[in-house]
């Protein structure tokens, strides 16, 4: 498979493709219940720690699950293209951040990932 992310690839072009492979992916995918990529039972005692969920349908935890996927490969390819803008190989915990910090939509994780001073 091809990496979702080039070296030296700008933002707004990795964006337009990422989203563009999502939605291939997406249209494609048979996905595989028995095993999926994250834990849905974890998904599932999440969603039941809002005190107003009272019942969760069987697909909710599979939906969730895709969506918590591609939310975490967006991040990690956002925190790479700054690791990369900085000749590094390696994420750290600053390149989260400051990948985090050039959008808004991601503010509503401040307290999770503190903004670089």
């Amino acid at each position: 498979p091809q990496p979702f992310v080039q070296s030296g690839e700008p933002l707004h072009e990795f964006l337009r493709s990422f989203w563009q492979r999502q939605i291939q992916a997406a249209e494609q995918e048979i996905p595989d219940y028995r095993h999926p990529p994250l834990p849905l039972a974890r998904i599932k005692k999440v969603m039941k720690s809002d005190p107003d969920v009272k019942m969760i349908a069987a697909d909710a935890p599979v939906l969730f699950c895709k969506a918590c996927e591609i939310f975490i490969e967006e991040i990690t390819s956002r925190a790479f293209i700054v690791a990369d803008s900085n000749k590094r190989r390696t994420l750290s915990r600053s390149d989260i951040s400051k990948a985090l910090a050039k959008s808004d939509q991601f503010d509503f994780l401040i307290d999770i990932v503190p903004r670089e001073e």
